[in-house]
C-alpha cells in the first residue's frame, strides 16, 4: 500500500507591531490615500517587527516551531528533517536557518536544509516534504518552518513598489508525518518562468552592486522592480492562467473536481490586492467565507498559507471533509498550489 502524508498541525508567531493604512499612505508622501490603501490594496493594517531579539527572521521561525510543537504535542526528538523556508534576509547572512531552528527546539535527531522559492517556498517545501517522506524509509516526521520580514527593504516613495506595500512580518510552521491517517497532503503543481528571474529583487548589496559608503542608506531600501515594464507585461499575460493551471492540476492529481472544491473547499491564499482576491473566489465559485482575506495581517511572504490554514482551523472554516487548496506566487517567477483533504 502506498504511503500517505498528513499534516499534524501548525504553529504561528506574529510580532506585536502594527502599521495602519494611514501610516502606509503617509509614507508614500501622499501618492496613495488611506482609503485607496484599504480599498484597492486591501490593507487595513499589517504586522511589523518591533522586538530586536524576537522579531528576527530566524527567531520568528523558531518561535513558530515551538508553537507548533505545543499545539501538536509532537516530541522534537521525533523530527527527522527540517525544511526551513526562512527568507535570505535574516539575522546573520550565510548562517543556516534550519539548523538554528533545530537547536532552538531541541530537534537533536533532525538534519535540516534551507530552501528558497520566495513567496512560493512553503507550498514548494510541502511537496518536497511529502516526496521525502514517501521515498525515504528513514524519514517519518518533517517540519516545514520559517520566518519572514522582507518589508524592511520597502521604499514606500517608489511608485513601482505599491504591489509590495503589504509586505509584513511573522513566522509559521507545519509538521507532517508519514501514514498519519488524516489531513492528507495530496497533489501539488508548480510552474516557473525564469524569464522573470531578475525583474524584481534587492538591487544593492550583492556581488553585482555591492554596498559602498556612498550607497549604504539607499541599499537599506532597495527592494525594487528591476525591470518593471517587462515584469508587469509578462505577469498580465501569464499570471492568472498559471494560477488556474496550478489549481486545476493539483485538484486533478488529488482526484477532486473543481465542482467538489467549490462546494467543500477552502482557499488558503497569500494576500493580494482586494479586487484580485474577490475575482479569484468568484472564478472558482467560492463564497467569501471559503477563504480568509489577510487585510489585518498583510503579506507575510511564504508564511501566508500557514497563517491562513491556522486561522481557518481556529474559526472552523476548515473542518473534517474540507478540501484545502494552498495557493502561492513568488517573484522569480513561480506559481504553486497544493491540495489537502482535511480530516480522516
Amino acid at each position: 500500500m502506498k504511503p500517505s502524508v498528513g499534516i499534524v498541525g501548525t504553529g504561528i508567531y506574529l510580532p506585536k507591531g502594527r502599521m495602519s493604512a494611514k501610516e502606509i499612505a503617509e509614507r508614500t508622501n501622499g501618492v496613495w490615500t488611506e482609503q485607496a490603501i484599504e480599498e484597492k490594496l486591501g490593507i487595513v493594517e499589517k504586522i511589523v517587527p518591533v522586538d530586536p531579539v524576537m522579531d528576527g527572521s530566524q527567531e520568528m521561525g523558531a518561535l513558530a516551531a515551538l508553537d507548533c510543537l505545543k499545539n501538536t504535542g509532537v516530541d522534537p526528538k521525533e523530527i527527522d528533517v527540517i525544511l526551513c523556508v526562512t527568507e535570505e534576509w535574516k539575522e546573520y547572512p550565510l548562517t543556516t536557518s534550519a539548523l538554528y531552528v533545530q537547536d532552538r527546539i531541541g530537534a537533536v535527531n533532525a538534519w535540516g536544509i534551507d530552501v528558497q522559492n520566495r513567496c512560493c517556498t512553503t507550498v514548494s517545501a510541502l511537496k518536497m516534504a511529502k516526496d521525502m517522506l514517501i521515498a525515504d524509509d528513514d524519514v517519518h516526521t518533517v517540519m516545514v518552518v520559517g520566518g519572514y520580514r522582507n518589508l524592511d527593504f520597502v521604499d514606500y516613495t517608489d511608485k513601482n513598489m505599491s504591489m509590495m506595500y503589504d509586505l509584513a512580518a511573522g513566522g509559521g510552521a507545519i509538521i507532517l508525518k508519514k501514514n498519519y491517517g488524516k489531513n492528507e497532503l495530496l497533489g501539488s503543481h508548480i510552474i516557473g518562468d525564469g524569464s522573470l528571474s531578475r525583474t524584481a529583487g534587492v538591487e544593492i548589496g550583492g556581488i553585482c552592486n555591492p554596498i559602498t559608503k556612498e550607497n549604504v542608506e539607499e541599499a537599506k531600501k532597495s527592494l525594487r522592480l528591476l525591470d518593471p515594464i517587462k515584469m508587469k507585461n509578462r505577469l498580465n499575460e501569464v499570471s492568472m492562467p498559471n494560477w488556474y493551471k496550478c489549481i486545476e492540476e493539483s485538484l486533478r492529481k488529488s482526484n477532486f473536481s473543481k465542482e467538489q472544491f467549490s462546494q467543500d473547499g477552502f482557499l488558503a491564499i497569500l494576500h493580494m490586492k482586494r479586487s484580485g482576491h474577490v475575482s479569484l473566489l468568484q472564478d472558482l465559485g467560492l463564497k467569501p467565507e471559503q477563504s480568509i482575506y489577510l487585510e489585518n495581517y498583510g503579506h507575510i511572504g511564504q508564511i501566508d498559507q500557514i497563517l491562513s490554514l491556522h486561522l481557518a482551523l481556529q474559526s472552523g472554516q476548515v473542518k473534517d471533509g474540507t478540501i484545502v487548496c494552498m495557493l502561492a506566487a513568488g517573484i522569480g517567477y513561480v506559481w504553486a498550489a497544493n491540495v489537502v483533504r482535511w480530516g480522516a
